[in-house]
């Protein structure tokens, strides 16, 4: 059996461990992100939702997903 190799990721500020090759749009699916509600930000860039399936995190990357909420 072949075992999946992890990486280190910063999420929000917390250590996370995800399997390589894996994408912002797998992330975002499995934290239940509801998409349309989010800024994602990586390494201090924001990221065009549209792109996010094709961008494969690495090793150390540091995400930011900030969540928009309404207000007066």
């Amino acid at each position: 059996m072949k075992k999946i190799k992890k990486i280190k990721i910063k999420v929000n500020g917390k250590f996370k461990s995800v399997p390589e090759n894996y994408k912002i749009s797998d992330l975002v699916k499995d934290l239940k992100i509801p998409l349309k509600k989010v800024a994602i930000e990586l390494n201090q860039e924001i990221m065009d939702k549209k792109k996010i399936s094709k961008i494969a995190l690495k090793k150390d990357d540091k995400m930011e997903i900030v969540h928009f909420i309404g207000g007066g």
